[in-house]
């Protein structure tokens, strides 16, 4: 497939206004809220991990984030009317509240498993995901959320966020002592992302300023001098570490086009809730994803190079399906907001390389991981990993780009709670 293999059809009506492609959209999601739903329940509390072919790995321990997507997303079955979505997210704000939040320190715990505490590190990245389980669980009326908000939202400002800086820093161990100096966007973005969720939910517009705070530094300030690539790493100074080279699932070394897609959309959202007040943000969302379109995207077959080195060159060139996905929904919210046709034509690009290589028609469920001709892989992830990523490339096209999803859903009327 050549990169014009759409352009010649990007005219006419986009795709995310086509009654079809909102129902294949719709029955994506379907299968994936069946791929990830009652496999996934571990009676034991938490959620399993999923093998390729949906069966349990009870072996992998329940960590925090994963816990807190679950709860994320079967909020947004809930308004749509999947079959045991509540009880899904029952089981989730259950297991939040009495596994992985420290009853003595405070906070939520990483990793889990049978024996109990595996990982008792309190890691931003988790917490962001705390924070928008409570307000995707407040969404659907869900008794304890605004208590897991109020909880997780005064640890974040109390804990992780350096108001020095305008945005939050990293980790630390369970008891909240100090064992590194390491800054992160990738916590950040999520955190920015969580919110906007809780500020659309709870109507706080603290949550909205702070979300201003992490975007004006990590993409006003850090993206734009970097020419739109999103620095990853920082030193405790906050000032970009481009020799890091950390975790390849979390955070590895150079840059990822995906989370420049990521942020593209988040910004775009972010415009909107704020009023339409920074005109700095369509710029720079424009400027991002059309870089790591540029940058990133792998031919023949499509999708995106994991990780680039500074030099723009593809260091880890296997092709995940995250950054597919959320390139998929970047190219929605900014068509649907500058109106450029490139965004159009992108979004079709991009879902062509998704339906290609990475749904599992035969298992269900989405591949992680496939190399350049297509293979599924295991060099990073395990299985299929969660359903955030995916889900949201479904049912985001099919929202206005003003909101986060589960706002949305409740908006369209796709559903009603």
């Amino acid at each position: 497939m050549t990169d014009t293999s759409t352009a010649f059809s990007a005219g006419g009506t986009p795709f995310a206004m086509r009654p079809y492609h909102r129902r294949w959209l719709l029955n994506e999601a379907s299968r994936l809220f069946d791929f990830f739903g009652a496999a996934s329940v571990n009676f034991g509390g938490g959620f399993h991990s999923l093998a390729a072919d949906g069966s349990p790995l009870p072996s992998l321990p329940r960590e925090l984030f994963a816990t807190c997507r679950m709860v994320h997303c079967f909020a947004a079955g809930l308004v749509l009317g999947h079959p045991g979505a509540d009880d899904i997210v029952d089981h989730g704000m259950t297991y939040l509240r009495k596994a992985h939040r420290d009853q003595t320190h405070g906070g939520y715990v990483w990793g889990i498993d049978d024996t109990g505490v595996v990982r008792g590190d309190k890691l931003a990245y988790g917490h962001a995901f705390v924070l928008l389980a409570a307000a995707s669980a407040g969404e659907v009326g869900h008794p304890d959320a605004k208590a897991l908000h109020d909880d997780v939202f005064e640890v974040i400002r109390s804990k992780f966020w350096e108001a020095s800086a305008g945005a939050m820093q990293d980790e630390f161990r369970q008891d909240w002592s100090t064992f590194s100096d390491y800054r992160g966007q990738n916590s950040n973005m999520h955190t920015t992302e969580a919110l906007m969720a809780a500020s659309e939910a709870w109507g706080e517009t603290e949550c909205l300023r702070m979300a201003e705070s992490i975007a004006e530094r990590i993409i006003n300030l850090n993206a734009r001098e970097a020419g739109w690539v999103v620095p990853e790493h920082y030193r405790s100074d906050w000032t970009v570490d481009r020799d890091y080279a950390g975790d390849p699932m979390f955070r590895p070394a150079g840059t990822t086009p995906g989370h420049a897609l990521e942020w593209s959309r988040l910004l775009i959202q972010l415009w909107h809730l704020g009023g339409q007040r920074h005109d700095w943000m369509p710029e720079a969302a424009r400027g991002l994803f059309l870089t790591a379109v540029t940058k990133g995207w792998s031919a023949p077959r499509g999708g995106f190079h994991y990780t680039l080195g500074w030099d723009s060159k593809p260091a880890m060139t296997n092709r995940f399906w995250w950054p597919a996905t959320e390139g998929a929904a970047a190219a929605h919210s900014l068509g649907a907001t500058l109106g450029d046709p490139v965004f159009e034509t992108w979004y079709r690009r991009i879902w062509g390389a998704l339906q290609r290589d990475f749904i599992d028609p035969a298992h269900g469920g989405w591949w992680a991981e496939v190399d350049g001709n297509g293979r599924p892989l295991e060099s990073v992830f395990v299985g299929k990993p969660d359903i955030y990523h995916a889900l949201g490339a479904c049912l985001i096209p099919l929202l206005p780009p003003s909101g986060g999803l589960l706002h949305g859903l409740k908006g369209l009327g796709l559903g009603h709670h």
